[in-house]
């Protein structure tokens, strides 16, 4: 049986600054829980950053928080998302283009426009051997999910179209 097994929101800004403290605020409000700063693991000079430099803010969500938010983004995209968003080992991510089409947000002049990634995670039951700290074992092959089992997943559970 397949589950959710957490949920990112994630803003990339790019810089430290007023525009990361906005995005913060936004997240906070979606989430209705504390969102964390990320920081740059090494300095690109082309995009202006440097090792350990504020760049952007994410969220993890499990459980019923995680479906509840889920399902508001999926209703932002239309219940439709592409099949090349979907990874072959449980996982996929898509992009929600503003905050405010998410129902039940509303338009903050203040704080601008925003968009975030949705980045979701599923497993089995017995993914625990994978990072247990007493007995740690692989996960084998035929345990592990597959593109056409989360495709299955996701138009079952929250009926949205996989194009």
């Amino acid at each position: 049986m397949i589950t959710i097994d957490k949920v990112v929101l994630n803003i990339g800004v790019g810089a430290a600054g007023e525009k990361l403290e906005k995005a913060q605020t936004i997240l906070e409000r979606i989430a209705e829980q504390k969102a964390v700063i990320t920081r740059a693991k090494k300095r690109i000079p082309t995009w202006g950053t440097r090792k350990k430099m504020k760049i952007g803010v994410k969220v993890t969500l499990r459980k019923e928080k995680a479906d509840r938010i889920l399902r508001m983004a999926f209703e932002a995209v239309d219940n439709q998302i592409k099949e090349q968003s979907i990874s072959d080992n449980g996982t996929f991510s898509f992009g929600v283009k503003e905050y405010i089409d998410l129902p039940g947000i509303k338009y903050d002049p203040e704080i601008g426009v925003f968009g975030f990634d949705v980045c979701v995670n599923l497993k089995k039951w017995g993914y625990r051997v994978d990072k247990r700290k007493r007995r740690q074992s692989k996960m084998p092959n035929r345990h592990r999910i597959t593109k056409e089992e989360t495709k299955e997943f996701i138009e079952k559970n929250y009926g949205v179209k996989v194009i």
